[in-house]
């Protein structure tokens, strides 16, 4: 997946590595409570398959689309924990995917989603961990990177 975003997604905004979002803004303020939850749960969870199931449109952008019951369970989970901070988006069900290209035009996003549809293969990745960014205005600045060793 991180081939697919350094061929289609436009380079001066490809710095995060390929992943599934599972919060847009949670507070930095919080940030100690929500890396120790982050943290416990990792330690209680293995790496799981996620399926990929095909390509979605994002309108200005491509993305896969996953089916994971385990990812939606941790997003629930987590959003329950923290569901006085959430901001309506991240109230919002998860539709799990990767984007691989956004912020082009609706165009080049079609013509994208026309030529890698025409190859695609469902495939399982592996869910390996949490990571958790911060959003500098402009630039990303990771966190930390917790790996699952439940």
């Amino acid at each position: 997946m991180d081939a697919l975003r350094r061929r289609h997604f436009p380079a001066e905004r490809n710095v995060v590595p390929a992943h599934c979002t599972l919060f847009h803004a949670l507070p930095g303020s919080e940030r100690v409570p929500i890396l120790a939850e982050l943290e416990r749960l990792c330690r209680t969870t293995r790496a799981f398959g996620m399926e990929a199931t095909g390509l979605r449109s994002l309108g200005r952008g491509v993305a896969i689309a996953f089916s994971s019951p385990e990812l939606v369970r941790i997003r629930q989970a987590l959003a329950r924990e923290w569901q006085d901070w959430l901001t309506p988006q991240d109230s919002a069900r998860i539709a799990p995917h990767a984007t691989i290209q956004n912020k082009v035009s609706p165009e080049t996003a079609r013509a994208t989603l026309r030529d890698l549809g025409a190859g695609f293969t469902p495939f399982t990745a592996t869910a390996e961990g949490l990571a958790l960014w911060h959003y500098r205005g402009g630039p990303w600045e990771p966190v930390r990177r917790i790996r699952f060793t439940g």
